[in-house]
């Protein structure tokens, strides 16, 4: 979400995690201050205030209402979304920008974000978005909700819509044939399910996971080709895929590494809403102070 806001255009003030290894990665490849906090405490909002910011943008954990999660808002985690909406209310920016996977839509969670924002005042915009279509080469779709000050509902909608693109991105589109490889092996969330892929189509979801081909996979009928042309991604591979640059340091153990690269919003698809955004105000970032 930073560095796709960061490429449209806008300044980064702060970033406030509650897991240390992402802040130390963040901390690497950014200027701006990342801070370790649980957003559950108080003193938070008094430290967001004081920076006014202008926007503020977050994506809250999704884990209690992900298809690969339980699906169950009594997992916790759906506190702090609803404290994410509580955060905004008492600092009140100009405009704010929350991800979250699409089943948050019909949550008890969105519902009382949705009043909270309302009451203070907020023109609410909701877009289910595939990153596909926003210039991302991944099947993978995130909800957005766009809030802005005095504005009408759907105040973003007809730029979020018509700027689409008119076809799903796929990776040879976006990395060419740097990969080396025309099939990759995703491990699927069940094995009814196909495992390769070609990089012809748009990726799959990339998941925080990184196993390797089991020794006694079988084929599944909708495999894009026999299991001796495929490999599995590297974490480098599938941050590329997340439209990360080349650039862009991870480090850390393989499972923070992993879950890092699998829970990050695409680049690209930030920056594609946060450009929206500015089109919305027409004189850009600027327009916005």
């Amino acid at each position: 979400m930073s560095l796709g806001f960061k490429n449209a255009g806008f300044e980064l003030l702060a970033a406030y995690d509650n897991w240390q290894p992402a802040l130390d990665v963040y901390k690497c490849n950014f200027d701006s201050p990342a801070f370790l906090r649980d957003l559950s405490d108080e003193s938070v909002v008094d430290e967001i205030s004081a920076l006014r910011p202008d926007v503020i943008i977050g994506g809250p954990p999704c884990q209690d209402f992900s298809q690969a999660g339980k699906r169950s808002e009594g997992g916790g985690r759906a506190i702090l979304t609803v404290r994410y909406g509580e955060i905004i209310a008492e600092c009140r920016p100009k405009l704010i920008v929350m991800e979250n996977v699409p089943r948050v839509r019909t949550s008890k969670a969105m519902e009382s974000i949705r009043t909270l924002l309302k009451d203070c005042g907020y023109g609410l915009t909701g877009r289910v978005l595939d990153a596909s279509r926003c210039g991302v080469p991944q099947a993978r779709k995130r909800f957005f909700l766009v809030g802005c000050l005095g504005a009408d509902d759907e105040f973003l909608g007809e730029i979020l819509d018509a700027n689409l693109a008119n076809h799903q991105m796929t990776i040879r589109e976006y990395l060419g044939d740097s990969l080396g490889t025309d099939y990759y092996f995703r491990i699927p969330r069940s094995y009814d399910r196909r495992a390769i892929f070609s990089i012809d189509e748009p990726a799959m979801t990339m998941r925080g996971v990184d196993r390797p081909i089991p020794p006694n996979y079988k084929l599944h009928p909708n495999d894009a080709a026999p299991l001796n042309e495929a490999r599995c991604l590297t974490p480098k591979e599938r941050s590329r895929i997340q439209t990360f640059p080349e650039e862009f340091e991870f480090f850390g153990t393989k499972t923070d590494v992993n879950q890092m690269i699998g829970n990050a919003v695409p680049v690209n698809m930030a920056e594609y809403v946060a450009r929206a955004i500015l089109e919305y105000f027409e004189g850009g970032a600027d327009a916005l102070c």
